[in-house]
């Protein structure tokens, strides 16, 4: 097991989304390495079977050990709900995922006990994040919604559009009647559209970040294990994609608080 201190973080998401995972290690953990996988030659996973998200969480996470990364983040949460519990029990490092402190952090925050998910069909599907709230309490409500527009949107650069707004009142019209004092954004993309969507959904509901969340899981993890990086410098980071490492590095940039000048491909189905 790799308990080296100045050992990378891996990350990964079926695409870009993730980087919001990142973007929140990075404000949170500023002292970390990090190594992101976006498998953006086979983005999206919502639409896939469980036994093949299975399969490229396994595959993306033999990649990740051959960086040998001290911690893994399964930062998509159609992989977190579909694969984590079996690759945790597969590899000898701490993996998490985005939905468990997503769903922990709602049923911290809501009053009302009424609490809308937003996410992909396989997300929603799962039920993963109603079946974790109501472990921790059985008397919460779930309202799910699978907004399957929302990440093309926000990958071509339409997260402020008059359009986006328009895909969110007809999505969200629903959840808004409905109750609900909390809100999960359950995709790694949808913080990108979280003042939309606040200003959508209005002031008295909570929206709760996964990314952040997970940022947070991050950092208790790894001072519980004494696995903090310690040396003192600039942390070094590491980006790779399955295909379109362009509109990766560009998607990248405009989200993240640092200058990516370097995205390499590599073909995943090596591993």
């Amino acid at each position: 097991m790799c308990n080296k201190s100045n050992a990378p973080i891996g990350v990964f998401d079926s695409g870009v989304g993730g980087l919001t995972v990142v973007r929140e290690i990075m404000r949170h953990l500023p002292n970390e390495n990090l190594i992101y996988f976006g498998d953006t030659a086979r983005v999206p996973y919502g639409s896939k079977s469980k036994d093949t998200i299975i399969r490229f969480s396994r595959q993306i996470i033999r990649f990740l050990r051959t960086k040998h990364v001290k911690a893994i983040v399964i930062a998509c949460n159609t992989a977190s709900a579909l694969a984590l519990d079996i690759v945790r029990q597969e590899t000898d490092v701490p993996v998490i995922g985005v939905v468990v402190p997503g769903a922990r952090a709602a049923v911290r925050e809501t009053r009302n006990k009424k609490i809308g998910v937003l996410g992909t069909e396989a997300t929603i599907k799962s039920d993963m994040y109603t079946k974790l709230m109501q472990q921790e309490d059985s008397e919460v409500s779930v309202k799910g919604k699978a907004c399957p527009l929302f990440v093309p949107l926000i990958e071509e650069g339409f997260a402020k559009h008059k359009i986006t707004k328009e895909v969110i009142d007809i999505y969200l019209h629903d959840v808004k009647q409905s109750g609900i004092d909390t809100l999960i954004l359950g995709c790694t993309h949808y913080p990108l559209l979280r003042s939309s969507i606040g200003e959508y959904m209005g002031e008295a509901i909570h929206i709760v970040n996964p990314a952040y969340e997970t940022a947070m899981d991050l950092k208790k993890i790894l001072k519980e294990g004494k696995m903090e990086n310690q040396e003192e410098g600039e942390a070094h980071y590491e980006f790779y994609s399955s295909d379109a490492p362009v509109k990766f590095k560009n998607f990248a940039n405009a989200i993240l608080p640092c200058n990516i000048n370097w995205i390499e491909h590599i073909n995943i189905e090596e591993y």
